[in-house]
């Protein structure tokens, strides 16, 4: 009998540590345009799209102990926030500032200030269905179709986007699986710095953001040990992270890029005021203003279903991650 019992609490305990490694259970709470993610009943982030925003945005995102790591603005005014650019809002996807997508412009849009309207945003991303919204334990999955919507109201992308969260409880990953397909015409990316995979951080985190609300604390760091925006802006790497503190607590979050991604390694559009992003569309302006004796353009050229693949995850993290850490991260990543 003892022997059963002590078989019995063994067992109960490797199924309890099991359990507590895997995190929190994932939940999908969806409300008119957005989409709660819940780890056991806390909200982590929202995803928002309606028609009133000019594209589909992950926004607020908290970190594991519930401090926002993105800017509030322009949703929510805050005294003090930093104001500048309003189209840079949470966590989003897309690209272009002049026309590059086939003449049409999805990074900046005029309209993404307030007083936000339910009247139609062109160019726009607007999701068109949703594939799979799974919980589950320590892991959910929610898939979605957008459509990249040009400035005469014609769909040129599709957009097929799987976002996969795997939560613990001093971290949490959310892993995106992007294909850009083109519908019915060969669309062209001409080169900028403006796009494409984005989070607009709170002042707090960022390097040297142009706010009186908080003091920047944030520190980059690339996978080559470089440390600032001046080291790292334009250049190429696997991923970038991003570590500052706030209320005592080191909180960070990084982007990584997989190597099965179009033209990998990405170039990072990391600025000190906040906006950290992987754009590995932008290469000869990247280089250009990086000095670069011959910059390349590349001009990502894509005929009618032709897809191509897109693959970023983000680490969000309490406490710290070095060099060696993120590295190992970053390997585990790429085996997918």
């Amino acid at each position: 009998m003892k022997k059963i019992i002590i078989s019995s609490l063994i067992l109960f305990c490797v199924l309890f540590l099991g359990s507590c490694r895997s995190g929190g259970r994932v939940e999908f709470v969806q409300h008119e345009d957005q989409i709660d993610v819940m780890v056991d009943n806390k909200l982590i982030t929202s995803y928002l799209f309606g028609h009133h925003l000019s594209k589909p945005i992950l926004y607020p995102v908290q970190s594991p102990s519930g401090e926002v790591i993105t800017r509030w603005y322009p949703f929510k005014e805050m005294e003090g926030e930093s104001t500048d650019h309003p189209h840079q809002t949470g966590v989003y996807f897309t690209y272009g500032t002049k026309g590059e997508v086939n003449g049409s412009s999805f990074w900046y849009n005029p309209h993404d200030r307030p007083p936000f309207t339910k009247d139609q945003k062109l160019p726009q991303i607007r999701q068109d269905k949703i594939l799979e919204m799974k919980g589950g334990r320590g892991k959910g999955e929610l898939a979605t179709v957008n459509l990249w919507v040009d400035h005469e109201n014609k769909p040129v992308l599709e957009e097929n986007r799987v976002m996969e969260f795997f939560v613990k409880e001093d971290e949490y990953k959310i892993d995106f699986t992007i294909s850009l397909t083109p519908v019915d015409t060969v669309v062209t990316f001409d080169d900028t710095k403006e796009g494409l995979f984005a989070i607009r951080v709170s002042d707090w985190l960022a390097e040297n953001a142009r706010g009186t609300l908080y003091e920047s604390t944030g520190e980059y760091l690339n996978a080559q040990g470089e440390r600032t925006e001046k080291e790292i802006w334009g250049k190429r790497s696997p991923w970038v992270r991003l570590e500052g503190e706030k209320d005592g607590k080191s909180i960070g979050v990084v982007i990584f890029y997989h190597p099965r991604s179009v033209n990998y390694p990405a170039f990072w559009h990391a600025r000190g005021y906040g906006c950290f992003t992987a754009n590995p569309l932008g290469q000869f302006e990247f280089q250009r203003d990086r000095g670069y004796e011959n910059p390349q353009p590349f001009s990502l050229r894509l005929q009618p279903g032709e897809p191509a693949l897109f693959k970023f995850r983000m680490l969000i993290y309490e406490g710290t991650r070095d060099l060696e850490q993120l590295n190992n991260e970053f390997a585990d990543f790429s085996k997918n």
